[in-house]
C-alpha cells in the first residue's frame, strides 16, 4: 500500500515558484521516510501544507510560544495502533513561503531543493529524530537528511 500524502497550497506561490510541485513533494516526503531508522511498518499518512509565513507564524505562537515565522513545524502524530491495510497516522508538516525563498536566496540553493530538504527534516522529526537535544543527535539527523536527499540528486545542505 503506497504511503497517504495529502498536500495542502495555502499560498499559491508555491505552485508558480516550484514547478512539477506535488510530484517533488512526494519524492522528498518518500526519501524521508525511506532514509528514517524509526519509521512504522507499511505505509503512512502525513499532511504537509504549503502556506506563508503569517500562517506559520500564527502556529508557532500556539503550538510553542515563539511569535515569529520559522522555515517549517513538524506536528507528530500521537502514536496510533496499527491496523492492517490502513496507514498509520504520521503527522503534519508546514512550510513558510517567504521563510523558504528568503533562506534559499541567502543560501545560494534552489527553492525546490531548499523545499525537499525541510520536507525531510520534518518528516525526520514527525520519526520522532530530534537535533535540539544534543550534539550527537544533530549530527545523526543532518546525516539522515544528506542521505535522503543523495537520493533524489540534491547536494548536502550542510557543505
Amino acid at each position: 500500500m503506497p504511503h497517504a500524502i495529502d498536500l495542502a497550497v495555502e499560498d499559491a506561490r508555491w505552485e508558480t515558484a516550484i514547478p512539477d510541485l506535488e510530484a517533488r513533494v512526494t519524492r522528498a516526503v518518500e526519501a524521508g521516510l525511506a532514509i528514517a531508522p524509526d519509521r512504522p511498518d507499511g505505509s503512512v499518512e502525513v499532511s504537509i501544507l504549503l502556506a506563508d509565513d503569517a500562517a506559520v507564524q500564527d502556529l508557532n505562537r500556539t503550538w510553542r510560544g515563539k511569535d515569529k515565522p520559522t522555515n517549517v513545524l513538524s506536528f507528530p502524530a500521537a502514536p496510533q495502533p496499527v491496523h492492517p491495510g490502513v496507514p498509520t497516522p504520521l503527522g503534519d508538516v508546514v512550510l513558510a513561503y517567504e521563510t523558504l525563498v528568503r533562506e534559499s536566496a541567502e543560501q545560494s540553493k534552489p527553492l525546490q531543493n531548499h523545499l525537499a530538504h525541510l520536507l525531510v527534516h520534518g518528516i525526520l522529526h514527525c520519526l520522532g529524530q530530534d537535533h535540539e537535544i544534543g550534539e550527537a543527535e544533530a549530527d545523526a539527523m543532518e546525516a539522515l537528511e544528506v542521505a535522503a536527499l543523495a537520493t533524489l540528486g540534491i547536494p548536502d545542505p550542510y557543505a
